[in-house]
């Protein structure tokens, strides 16, 4: 007879808590480097070079924000989440926890509606070594943040939960209950699910490369985006712009 199957570790388990850092995702990937097992999680008060994606920095007062970066590894039947879907997945259990109101910008910035705009709530950055098996993901929420106090830049892009700081490791809490669940889920389902939180879809959008109208995101997770002659055009990476009115 043979023994009992071993549980994977739940994400979350081990925590490496920080008072300050100057990035979480630099500390897990540090960990990971080292054999971290999958869930290892760093969270800090604060971080002094948060990083988002464009090598944007993210910023939040100290103690006002959810600030975590978790490693993630296959499990042992040899499934995980194809890199691609992965920030999918992440924005969705994101969206699970700020609420019905949540949409996604793609890939995965979590944004509400603000007039014809959207402000953004929740950031996420995947990197990882596939070759070597891991991948770090990084997630920050803006949970007990006043927008007032970041830089005056954000001031009309930023938005918050308006909740405290005692709300963050309750947030936390939720936020690693609904990856499980999501990374647990067939691609079909993620892409679906992620297709109703679309921000884009409809609307016109730029980019470093051209101008077009939103249709949704593809099989692999890419932007598609129709062109004025009449053609399409398929993102897989960069910034894209939404256009007030469009």
């Amino acid at each position: 007879m043979s023994g009992p199957v071993s549980a994977r570790p739940r994400l979350g388990h081990p925590r490496l808590h920080l008072r300050c850092t100057d990035s979480t995702s630099d500390r897990a990937r540090e960990l990971a480097l080292t054999g971290a097992p999958h869930g290892t999680l760093v969270t800090a008060c604060e971080q002094t070079a948060g990083r988002g994606r464009q090598g944007r920095r993210w910023s939040a007062p100290a103690g006002s924000a959810l600030l975590m970066s978790l490693v993630l590894r296959p499990s042992p039947s040899g499934c995980v989440p194809p890199p691609p879907l992965l920030p999918l997945i992440a924005a969705l259990a994101v969206c699970d926890v700020v609420g019905e109101q949540a949409q996604i910008k793609w890939p995965n910035d979590i944004v509400f509606a603000r007039g014809d705009g959207l402000v953004k709530i929740a950031g996420i950055l995947a990197e990882g070594r596939p070759q070597e098996g891991w991948a770090v993901l990084g997630i920050g929420i803006n949970v007990a943040v006043e927008v007032e106090d970041l830089p005056e830049e954000l001031h009309g892009t930023a938005a918050t939960l308006g909740l405290t700081p005692a709300d963050i490791e309750p947030t936390l809490a939720r936020l690693t209950d609904a990856l499980a669940l999501r990374l647990a889920q067939p691609s079909d389902a993620t892409l679906l699910a992620w297709r109703a939180r679309d921000a884009l879809r409809g609307r016109e959008v730029t980019w470093s490369a051209g101008r077009g109208r939103a249709q949704g995101i593809d099989g692999t997770g890419r932007l598609v985006v129709s062109l004025t002659d009449g053609g399409r055009a398929a993102l897989d990476a960069g910034e894209v712009h939404l256009l007030r009115g469009g």
